[in-house]
């Protein structure tokens, strides 16, 4: 086991963390703006350079099946893809790109699965490191001026840490992603099914299949085997 100091990490990072706080962030003092949250975006930097994939995974999941089995998701990324994530399962995104969303009418951005851009969920993170240093256009994503850009153009204010900041170059650049099945990462927060979203929310939050690993996110509670 290492055990690395996360003032440490973040000093090393600290220009690329600083302008996620600013953008994805709810403010300073809040749980999403600690600079834990963001440094999985920059992990290719700070890892030793023979380790050279991650599964990176919240506190709140239960585990259903061998997690031997995600790793073999590496395999199955496309060329250019660095990051395996799963898709957000509530209209989270919906709201947030609400002006982008009212701009653009035809827009998938936002829009529930299968064929629209639900943003993504970072409780179970592959995390390719070598793909990620290799990456030239995924390094000049996480410059501070490339990620004023592009909360310009989605008109985006987050406050979910590292989970806002894939979401929105998911939108850009689905290319850099391969897509978990939402079996790896099936989330149970209902929050938005009470908050304004009562008539899409199924679409978001439906997961067909034999459960892998659930996540109580929002505190909800994991079912009892």
């Amino acid at each position: 086991v290492i055990v690395h100091d996360v003032n440490e990490l973040t000093e090393k990072l600290f220009p690329i963390v600083e302008a996620m706080q600013k953008h994805f962030s709810a403010g300073s003092g809040t749980y999403y703006s600690d600079a834990i949250f963001f440094l999985s975006v920059a992990m290719h930097r700070i890892m030793p350079k023979e380790i050279t994939q991650i599964i990176q995974v919240d506190l709140d999941l239960k585990y259903k099946t061998n997690i031997r089995d995600l790793f073999d998701e590496f395999d199955s990324f496309p060329e250019g893809a660095v990051i395996g994530i799963a898709r957000e399962m509530q209209p989270v995104y919906r709201h947030t790109f609400w002006q982008y969303r009212r701009e653009n009418p035809q827009t998938k951005v936002g829009d529930p699965p299968p064929d629209g851009l639900p943003g993504f969920n970072s409780g179970v993170l592959l995390l390719n490191l070598e793909a990620m240093r290799q990456s030239k256009l995924y390094n000049q994503l996480l410059e501070p001026a490339m990620v004023q850009k592009l909360t310009e153009k989605y008109h985006f204010k987050g406050h979910l840490g590292d989970q806002d900041f894939f979401t929105m170059v998911g939108m850009e650049h689905p290319e850099l992603f391969h897509v978990l099945d939402c079996t790896w990462n099936r989330q149970l927060c209902t929050w938005w099914r009470d908050h304004g979203y009562s008539d899409v929310f199924d679409q978001y939050f439906q997961c067909e299949g034999e459960v892998k690993i659930y996540h109580g996110n929002c505190n909800t509670p994991i079912p009892e085997d």
